[in-house]
């Protein structure tokens, strides 16, 4: 196997065969490969940016009031859906419509998690 197939296995199945179809692991990678023009450096600092992005506004939202909540939700939606982050985005979707449900705010946890140990798998 020559280096740069090594290189893009990591990316191609990260976490193992366990991780399904694309748009069932926490990141698809091949819609942030289109995003990122392939540029793995890129990738790697957007998904940096990313984490502390979610990390930031996760903080923010769970002391926030409903109508912030909603606004920051619909920021982290944005910028989820840009790196191919779909469970996260449909998390704060849900938050956005439902700011005051607190089994929202659990699931976007949960999902930011999932990004958050995903990132990490696939960085190593």
């Amino acid at each position: 196997m020559k280096a740069n197939e090594a290189d893009a296995l990591g990316f191609e199945m990260p976490g193992g065969e366990r991780c399904g179809a694309a748009r069932a692991r926490p990141i698809d990678l091949a819609h942030l490969e289109r995003q990122t023009l392939g540029d793995r450096t890129v990738e790697a600092e957007v998904l940096s940016l990313f984490l502390h992005q979610a990390a930031t506004v996760h903080e923010k939202i769970c002391g926030a009031e409903l109508e912030e909540r909603r606004k920051l939700a619909h920021g982290l939606k944005g910028s989820a859906l840009g790196i191919g982050a779909f469970g996260v985005a449909e998390a704060a979707s849900s938050v956005e419509a439902d700011a005051g449900s607190r089994p929202c705010l659990n699931t976007l946890s949960r999902r930011i998690e999932e990004v958050r140990e995903f990132i990490a798998a696939i960085s190593r």
